[in-house]
């Protein structure tokens, strides 16, 4: 076992269509060992690409310079206390990495909906609310092995008004954590891409609103909700700083903003961590 607190250096690194870092343009996230952060994993100088899983899911594997790290996405309901990362050669199984994650505690957060079907949807709206879920998940699990970028320009300009995790209350009924950053910004205001992706999947979901889902690269998505109108489709490769979408106030929502959220190994991580304009 290779039992370790994982630091990551402020290098500053791009990644081609290999995954090889060519050049200073991007970096790495900031590793933040809690629930809904992300630890990176420095696996070392192997002859190929390894494979890493973490709670059964793959995991995105970068190379940087000459060694492979593993991003892994910490979910919002896991333990504090060492976990296991399973990484895997062409040459077979490598020993088990093990890293610890730390608790970290959330803010409330308590809202008002005046729609009260948008807190206790009735009947058809669960008919819908579960294809939503389905089609949702599908698009979660998609992955391509083109690595197209790894860190993120803000995608709209606005006040960033409500922070990943928060624990929330609708009408005094708790739902489930935050699992994005919320951007008020007036409606219409365009979404830029942060950076380049594919377009995995477009939507006009119950709570979500329209929405967007990026892909770029390993499993790392973003998603953006509550657009007011969608200006790409699906399969479509966008670049950083094309226009995407306008911000909206679709679906469950108290006024225009735009819903961002970052996605690693399935799970919503914290948005900030990836932020180029983050320390």
């Amino acid at each position: 076992m290779n039992r370790f607190l994982l630091i990551i250096s402020g290098a500053i690194l791009t990644f081609g269509l290999s995954g090889i870092a060519l050049a200073d343009d991007f970096r790495l996230p900031r590793s933040q060992q809690t629930p809904g952060g992300v630890a990176s994993i420095n696996l070392g100088k192997l002859d190929e690409k390894p494979s890493a899983l973490f709670n059964d899911l793959p995991v995105a594997v970068v190379k940087v310079a000459d060694n492979y790290h593993a991003l892994v996405g910490i979910p919002l309901s896991t333990e504090p206390g060492w976990h296991s990362l399973e990484v895997t050669s062409a040459s077979g199984p490598i020993p088990s990495y093990e890293f610890e994650v730390v608790g970290k505690a959330y803010p409330e957060q308590h809202i008002t909906i005046t729609n009260k079907r948008q807190v206790n949807p009735n009947e058809t709206d669960m008919a819908r609310i579960k294809k939503d879920r389905t089609s949702i998940a599908n698009a979660k699990r998609y992955r391509h092995d083109e690595v197209l970028g790894i860190s993120f320009d803000i995608p709209v300009k606005g006040v960033r008004s409500s922070s990943f995790g928060s624990r929330r209350f609708f009408n005094k009924q708790p739902r489930r954590p935050h699992g994005g950053m919320d951007i008020a910004a007036a409606e219409g205001t365009d979404i830029l891409a942060p950076a380049d992706a594919y377009v995995i999947e477009t939507g006009n979901y119950f709570f979500s609103g329209k929405c967007i889902f990026l892909g770029h690269g390993e499993g790392l998505q973003t998603f953006y909700a509550h657009l007011s109108s969608i200006d790409v489709s699906p399969g479509d490769r966008v670049t950083r700083g094309q226009k995407i979408g306008e911000v909206g106030a679709t679906g469950r929502v108290t006024g225009a903003h735009l819903h961002w959220s970052v996605g690693l190994n399935r799970t919503w991580v914290d948005p900030e961590l990836f932020l180029t304009d983050s320390e």
